[in-house]
């Protein structure tokens, strides 16, 4: 019997570079399929992967980007548009750092750089149904996330003010990809004012617990913050509709704890892991995503302090390989039962 989830599949993302096999769909794709990947996720920014503004005026562009993967033995799981997410809703303060994501015309200007966003994650909807997907993969942006702490005292209504923006922002682009049968499905993440269960909720309020909007699951965000992310799938798994396979381990001491004193990644507290070789309960989360009927991809995300990614994604295949599980359709308690016999029953219970 199969496995509901579907796997092992691979962000391409992180593994991008200016030398083959990790400049071209083509290379990359068969580099994926001989680690035993059976499926890609495609960073939309990256237009030595996937020209966006093509694919959202061609058919034909789109069938070919398809058959590319196919010629490579994997399916496309989702587009991604997280750079272009985080660039719909900017604090000032991001302002200069994040206009490294935008293109060279839109830097220095941030309502253009917000238009250009806008209008990238309206072509990600239309490729995406042309590609045959349900589900795109983003961020949020951030608005709020420099007052995190609450010290000096945020004035009344910034919070309310910045969901209630964020909801003005985003509900029409959910409109558009729900007119196209399409999902965003947020990482939540710190960084975007949406990064735990708390924000998400606030975000869909907003937005008026807009269908389109759902959830990609990824729960080294979650152990870095202490956060319960199995309690997190029984309260939201209605709305997990992706799931990032990304580990991580928090190792507070006397000198750091959650915010890990501005250290670089291989000496925080918090830090991100190659599969199995961090904290995160893999075997708890894939049984319970599969209790709820996840019936999805599982994704590699491949962010790891210590290990290279060629090595984090050799060993990422065969990692997610044995976590998925195929589904049974019988009761172990089956053999010891019997036909109903209403006699019985009620004898048993003195009726």
């Amino acid at each position: 019997m199969a496995a509901k989830i579907k796997g092992p599949a691979l962000f391409l993302a992180q593994f991008s570079g200016d030398a083959a096999p990790f400049n071209s769909l083509a290379e990359i794709t068969s580099w994926a399929s001989g680690l035993g990947y059976k499926g890609v996720q495609i960073p939309t920014s990256d237009k030595r992967f996937f020209d966006l503004d093509l694919a959202a005026e061609s058919a034909a562009y789109c069938d070919e980007v398809q058959g590319t993967c196919a010629d490579s033995g994997v399916q496309i799981t989702e587009l991604s548009t997280h750079l272009q997410g985080q660039l719909v809703a900017v604090n000032p303060a991001y302002d200069l750092a994040f206009d490294a994501f935008a293109p060279a015309d839109c830097r220095g200007n941030p309502k253009k750089r917000q238009a250009w966003a806008v209008d990238q994650l309206m072509k990600a909807a239309v490729a995406s149904e042309r590609l045959g997907l349900t589900n795109t993969v983003s961020f949020t942006g951030s608005l709020a996330f420099p007052f995190l702490y609450p010290w000096p005292q945020r004035p009344e209504g910034l919070i309310e003010e910045t969901f209630a923006e964020l909801g003005r922002r985003w509900q029409p682009i959910l409109d558009h990809y729900a007119n196209h049968g399409q999902n965003i499905a947020f990482e939540l993440h710190p960084g975007e004012d949406v990064f735990d269960g708390a924000t998400w909720e606030m975000f869909l309020d907003a937005c008026g617990q807009h269908e389109a909007a759902r959830i990609n699951y990824d729960p080294s965000h979650f152990l870095l913050q202490k956060l319960d992310y199995l309690a997190f799938i029984d309260l939201y798994h209605d709305r997990i509709s992706a799931f990032h396979v990304k580990d991580a381990e928090f190792n507070p001491d006397g000198r750091q704890g959650v915010y890990s004193g501005y250290q670089p990644w291989v000496d925080r507290a918090g830090r991100f892991r190659s599969l199995g070789d961090g904290q995160v309960d893999f075997g708890a989360i894939f049984s319970k995503l599969s209790q709820y009927g996840y019936d999805s991809w599982a994704v590699l995300e491949w962010e790891c302090c210590l290990k290279s990614p060629t090595q984090g994604a050799k060993e990422g295949a065969p990692f997610i390989e044995k976590h998925l599980i195929e589904m049974t359709d019988k009761a172990f308690d089956d053999f010891a039962g019997g036909t109903r016999d209403e006699g019985a029953i009620k004898k048993m219970l003195g009726l």
